[in-house]
């Protein structure tokens, strides 16, 4: 099933798309790769979705990556006396740890690590950011606010504190359980939620054990400082707008998009642009023009991937949401100022013999009539490094690990192959061809350039590069080893 696109689809699972029918549905409408939230659902059903996936990856023949998101700890106030009450600007606001039901004064915030870490002049976010306060005076066990947006405050609405780093760790008890529950299941990524410093992901990457890669969430103001860190530490970054429009001033999210999808790239990583890209297609047959521009933008940059939240998780147009960001992308990576933008953005200089390769078989793809760079890789790192030079020829990914194939499938351009562990280039040469036709790429009388390492199956060793024919009887004629 060959995608007429680069970048990638991501569509979260939920209520409106736990089917067999509709999670194919997803798939063919353009769907790459699966999202489950932990933060809905339990195992069995998490399991059950996990296996439909790996059902219609069977049945596809075309390896399909599968996100698991773990839900991160949840900030919230407790309860109120009244269910809610009205906050006026200006007026005090007492948040402490007395478990009593909470009034027009005051109400419980059961997190004493927030008050550890509060200082006067922060400001504390509830529900959404619809609510601003602004700390006083605190003390370990209270903090005395003042309005400074008022509105409804009602029972254990979520509370974000922008201004500190919390000392909380990103993987609560849940998100621990989850993560060994989903790596013993098979997902390909693990999406870890609330990271603020590197040592979160560390702690994700040592449970995990090799089974998953790490994809950091970016979704706080302390992540974003400590961003060149926490990407050194992951395997991928998610740019997850939504929070970061409520912790930062809406203003500041777009460039901020821009430079860590850029840094991203660079360091030959994938990254994903996430939250209320088609938000009006939960309830709409058609997104916004502002929205279908939001998601052009994102290519424009040269993201890896798009994400769909609710709107194939709970709306009612999921299949149509997926097809509207195929089109979306088909028709922005088919623009020749797209070309132009990914190019003079292209400014990594590499440092290896690795890197050396890639960025040749880019050039030559691009400045002759070759139709595909075919990279045989083991760990995933030959294709990632192609795929940052986002070459103007598809990419197309064979490795002889399915886990490798099915992580690869979230990497821009990349057409994951399986095939068999190969000991000779002369064979590695033959399938590159072989797998170029079958999917539609090339005929007999075209060419292709060919990368990877000798010797075969160790990873970091891609040393040869060559043109070759498409024709395997040209490919024996020319090449008797």
């Amino acid at each position: 099933m060959r995608r007429l696109r680069n970048v990638k689809i991501v569509a979260t699972l939920g209520p409106a798309s736990d089917t067999y029918e509709m999670i194919r549905a997803l798939h063919e409408a353009g769907a790459d790769v699966f999202r489950l939230n932990m933060s809905h659902g339990t195992h069995d059903e998490i399991a059950a979705k996990h296996a439909i996936i790996r059902r219609i990856e069977e049945e596809v023949g075309r390896p399909i990556a599968i996100l698991a998101d773990l839900q991160g700890p949840k900030l919230r106030v407790d309860a109120f006396a009244n269910d809610a009450e009205d906050l006026v600007e200006g007026a005090a606001f007492r948040l402490d740890l007395d478990p009593a039901p909470g009034d027009a004064a005051r109400v419980c915030l059961p997190h004493p690590e927030i008050f550890a870490a509060l200082k006067p002049g922060a400001h504390l976010l509830v529900n959404d950011g619809k609510i601003r306060l602004r700390v006083e005076t605190c003390g370990p066990d209270f903090a005395e606010c003042t309005v400074i947006t008022g509105g409804t405050i009602s029972n254990r609405k979520g509370v974000n504190v922008p201004d500190v780093v919390l000392p909380l760790a990103a993987l609560s008890d849940k998100d621990r359980a989850d993560l060994e529950f989903v790596c013993d299941l098979g997902v390909d990524w693990l999406a870890l939620s609330f990271v603020q410093r590197p040592e979160d992901v560390e702690e994700a990457r040592a449970l995990a054990r090799g089974r998953a890669a790490i994809l950091s969430k970016i979704e706080k103001p302390s992540a974003v400082d400590q961003f060149d860190a926490i990407l050194a530490a992951s395997d991928g970054i998610m740019v997850a707008r939504g929070d970061l429009g409520v912790e930062l001033p809406v203003q500041a999210v777009p460039p901020i998009q821009k430079r860590l999808v850029r840094r991203t790239r660079a360091a030959a990583k994938p990254v994903i642009v996430a939250t209320q890209m088609l938000e009006s297609m939960v309830t709409s047959p058609m997104p916004t023009r502002a929205e279908v521009s939001d998601v052009a933008t994102a290519i424009y940059e040269g993201s890896d991937a798009i994400m769909l939240s609710a709107e194939s998780a709970a709306g009612h147009y999921p299949v149509e949401a997926v097809r509207t960001m195929d089109k979306v992308a088909a028709e922005v990576e088919a623009d020749p100022t797209y070309a132009q933008i990914i190019a003079a953005s292209r400014t990594v200089k590499g440092d290896s013999i690795a890197h050396g390769i890639v960025a040749a078989a880019r050039e030559i793809a691009e400045t002759t009539d070759i139709k595909a760079i075919c990279c045989f890789t083991q760990s995933g790192t030959t294709a990632l490094l192609t795929a940052r030079e986002r070459p103007g020829v598809p990419i197309i990914a064979m490795t002889s690990l399915r886990r490798t194939a099915r992580r690869l499938a979230l990497s821009w351009g990349c057409h994951c192959v399986m095939t068999e562990e190969l000991t000779r280039f002369k064979m590695a040469v033959v399938n590159a061809a072989r797998a170029a036709r079958a999917a539609g790429f090339a005929t007999e009388t075209d060419q292709i350039v060919v990368t990877a390492g000798v010797p075969f199956n160790v990873p970091g060793t891609t040393n040869i590069l060559r043109v070759a024919p498409c024709d395997e009887r040209l490919i024996f004629s020319t090449d008797p080893g």
